[in-house]
């Protein structure tokens, strides 16, 4: 199902918007669209890494570094 939506956005963010659309050869609605994928995606990863920062420390995994320690 899609979903149409209205978002009123500054005169100087449409404009940033045109430069981008024009030097991507890209509509308007694709880029709100991919915009709107990159965040939720974020927000979602966001939310799972708070949910296992926990058990990570737990396992004294607290950087990248211990990260990939552990996967040797």
């Amino acid at each position: 199902m899609k979903q149409t939506i209205t978002v009123r956005i500054s005169k100087e963010l449409g404009k940033e918007l045109d430069q981008v659309t024009k030097y991507e050869h890209a509509a308007v609605s694709d880029v709100v669209r991919e915009a709107i994928r990159h965040y939720v995606t974020t927000h979602r990863f966001r939310q799972l890494r708070t949910k296992t920062i926990p058990y990570a420390e737990a396992q004294g995994i607290f950087t990248d570094e211990d990260v990939f320690k552990a996967l040797k």
